[in-house]
């Protein structure tokens, strides 16, 4: 991921690493991947969303997301290639 521009996340589960990619030199707007191992073990899982903003509501993780669009779809097609 680091090869796309992308940096470690703090999220981190069993199963899953994350990464983000700032998009204007701040916080927000960010690109967001979480990264599993698939069950095949030869390939990983990418969750792909853009976050617009930060939560709204201190404890919350809730954010204004887009998981499709011309944005996503264009960020993983530049993934893919």
């Amino acid at each position: 991921m680091r090869s796309f521009g992308y940096a470690p996340d703090e999220f981190e589960q069993a199963r899953e690493v994350a990464f983000h990619r700032f998009l204007a030199g701040r916080a927000y707007p960010k690109f967001h991947v979480y990264c599993a191992v698939a069950d095949d073990k030869k390939s990983a899982v990418l969750n792909l969303h853009l976050d617009q903003k930060q939560p709204s509501y201190a404890g919350s993780h809730a954010h204004n997301a887009e998981h499709s669009g011309l944005v996503v779809e264009a960020e993983a097609q530049r993934i893919q290639s």
